[in-house]
């Protein structure tokens, strides 16, 4: 049976300050990311429909992509590819912002102008929420999000009892939503109910790999970077392990069209890449200082 050996790092070698730069660059570039998509779009990132409201149709036709993209005269937010046992060439074809009323008028310019002969045929349409109701979806998830993040952040510092260590987990915590958030705006990911979702799981995985790393450092025996190889070797198999899973579900999802899960799986595969940087580079550089050089009380 083959095993996994996470190499030792020689901590050493590198300042405290050498170690926080990486992954405060990294922060860095992503609010600048999130920054010009405000600036630019109005938000930091592009809302899907559970947020923007907006209508779907399924639509079943032999034209390509392109073609649909330019049927109607607004354009399409998405198109997707529908799998579907009964019949073949189905596409799901969503409008964020738009109310129920638009709906038959974008039935009628699909039938009017798909397919030669304008046999385009839809099977569904249906519409998400009104535009003002999915503003208060979108306020009720961000705020959820927010109270998440506030208890989280409670919890490190009754845990600890201690500024320098309690704030390493909160920041490292927020870069791993920061670099996420920044990512899904460069590769066009909405922000959902379901994206939203693997945001929150972030929260837990970067909590518990920095509580790891804490309680290791900190309440355990050994001397420093002994509690770090032993941290390192228990955390760093478990968060390569749930990237790979992360990887496999966001290939085989995307594979299948099932654009959502594969959203989730790329969010926590990126999430977990910059936890494990900012775990063993940013919190782990806060906690040296404080252990050497900082005053403790």
């Amino acid at each position: 049976m083959g095993s996994f050996d996470v190499p030792e790092v020689n901590y050493t070698r590198y300042s405290n300050r050498q170690l926080a730069a990486v992954p405060l660059a990294v922060l860095a570039v992503a609010v600048l990311v999130l920054s010009g998509s405000f600036l630019i779009y109005g938000t930091p990132v592009e809302l899907g429909m559970d947020f923007a409201g907006g209508a779907e149709l399924t639509v079943q036709t032999t034209s390509s992509e392109e073609a649909i993209q330019t049927a109607f005269d607004v354009e399409p937010d998405s198109i997707q590819a529908a799998y579907s046992p009964d019949a073949d060439n189905q596409y799901i074809v969503q409008f964020a912002g738009l109310e129920q009323s638009e709906m038959q008028d974008l039935a009628n310019q699909a039938r009017d102008n798909l397919d030669a002969d304008g046999d385009a045929e839809i099977v569904q349409q249906e519409s998400t929420a009104s535009p003002s109701f999915a503003a208060q979806t979108q306020q009720t998830a961000l705020l959820g999000l927010a109270v998440a993040f506030l208890g989280m952040s409670v919890i490190a510092f009754l845990l600890f009892r201690t500024f320098v260590p309690s704030i390493a987990i909160v920041v490292s915590a927020f870069s791993d939503i920061v670099i996420p958030l920044a990512f899904m705006s460069i590769a066009g990911i909405q922000l959902s109910l379901g994206t939203v979702a693997a945001l929150l799981m972030l929260i837990g995985y970067s909590v518990d790999s920095d509580i790891l790393l804490n309680n290791h450092i900190l309440r355990r025996e050994g001397d420093f970077y002994e509690s770090t190889r032993r941290a390192m070797r228990t955390g760093i198999t478990m968060t390569l392990t749930s990237m790979m899973a992360m990887l496999v579900m966001g290939v085989v999802a995307y594979y299948f069209g099932v654009e959502l899960l594969a959203s989730i799986g790329i969010i926590l595969f990126v999430g977990l890449a910059a936890d494990l940087m900012n775990t063993y580079m940013l919190n782990l550089s806060m906690l040296r200082w404080y252990k050497f050089h900082g005053v403790r009380s």
